[in-house]
């Protein structure tokens, strides 16, 4: 499941319909017990995703890991269960895995799941990436 899917995970779409399921349109607030959210959109592909590609109980693991052509890219796996010192974060029933240095550059982040003419697939909208590739997977 790493990687961007057909079309790259970068591309735009109307982020306006868009709403992070915990809030109802208000700007997500991070926190160090919860640095990023998912839109409904994205727990939506996720299960998705699980339902095609993986297993019963899978969550997801987010990451962040050096390379791709800005130097850092994001990561999604299918996870059964949490890593020694793993943020452990709940959307509607979906568990989430972070590491506690994917979340330190993943603060603030809100990752969506779009599906237009321009592309489909996960689209992260970090706060902290100073410089982004074409294909949205890769920052710096």
């Amino acid at each position: 499941m790493g990687g961007c899917s057909s079309g790259g995970c970068g591309s735009t779409g109307n982020d306006s319909e868009r709403k992070p399921v915990e809030g109802s349109g208000v700007e997500f607030s991070a926190t160090d017990d919860k640095p990023i959210t998912l839109t409904s959109s994205a727990v939506e592909a996720v299960r998705k995703a699980i339902s095609e590609e993986g297993e019963p109980g899978d969550g997801l693991r987010i990451s962040v890991v050096g390379g791709g052509c800005s130097g850092y890219q994001y990561g999604l796996d299918f996870e059964k269960s949490p890593r020694m010192d793993d943020l452990t974060l709940t959307f509607d029933d979906l568990n989430i895995y972070v590491d506690p240095v994917s979340a330190g550059y993943l603060k603030g982040t809100t990752v969506d799941f779009i599906s237009g003419l321009n592309g489909t697939g996960f689209k992260f909208n970090n706060p902290n990436a100073k410089r982004t590739c074409g294909c949205g997977s890769s920052f710096s």
